[in-house]
């Protein structure tokens, strides 16, 4: 177990596509489910069967879009369980609005995770920022964030690099993913 020296919190960390990427950013979510507070209202509704306008969302969309249109790579890989919790139903159902603003993000059942991966970072969530940069989500139990903390440790960040590469060869594309 590392010992943890600061974190930063999610805006702090989503910055960092704005004002360090230069090429690629890449992030890892391992859990089937998360407690945010931006997320809380807009997931109570969807169990409810109520519409949602999304402007919670337009924030983080224009971030990636203006990425996306001056080159930059957003990538996600969404490890899951099957079947699908309630709350990946529901990231499932919005991802489109991800993809329309140049993310990509792919899927990956737990069972067909190859067997060789170790995950690093305490098998924590995190951010891969250029190949040089790594934001590792930090959790409390009830899926709430409680920081990231930032590693430039050459040896943490070639781990990350391996399992993103391994990981995105076998993830499945939104669009051929069917939720089970």
């Amino acid at each position: 177990m590392r010992t943890i020296l600061e974190l930063i919190p999610s805006e702090q960390r989503d910055e960092l596509i704005s004002t360090f990427v230069k090429r690629d950013a890449f992030h890892l979510e391992l859990k089937d489910a998360y407690a945010t507070a931006i997320e809380d209202g807009p997931f109570a509704k969807w169990l409810k069967g109520e519409p949602d306008d999304f402007a919670w969302l337009r924030p983080w969309q224009a971030r990636i879009r203006n990425a996306t249109q001056v080159g930059k790579t957003v990538r996600r890989v969404r490890i899951i369980s099957e079947p699908i919790t309630d709350y990946i139903k529901w990231e499932h159902s919005n991802t489109m609005l991800n993809l329309e603003v140049g993310e990509d993000i792919r899927w990956l059942p737990r069972h067909l995770i190859p067997g060789a991966i170790v995950f690093p970072v305490d098998g924590n969530d995190w951010w891969l920022f250029d190949d040089r940069l790594v934001a590792v989500g930090h959790f409390r139990d009830d899926g709430s964030v409680q920081g990231h903390e930032i590693i430039t440790d050459h040896a943490v960040v070639a781990d990350c690099v391996r399992v993103r590469d391994q990981l995105w060869a076998v993830a499945i594309p939104h669009s051929k993913y069917e939720p089970v």
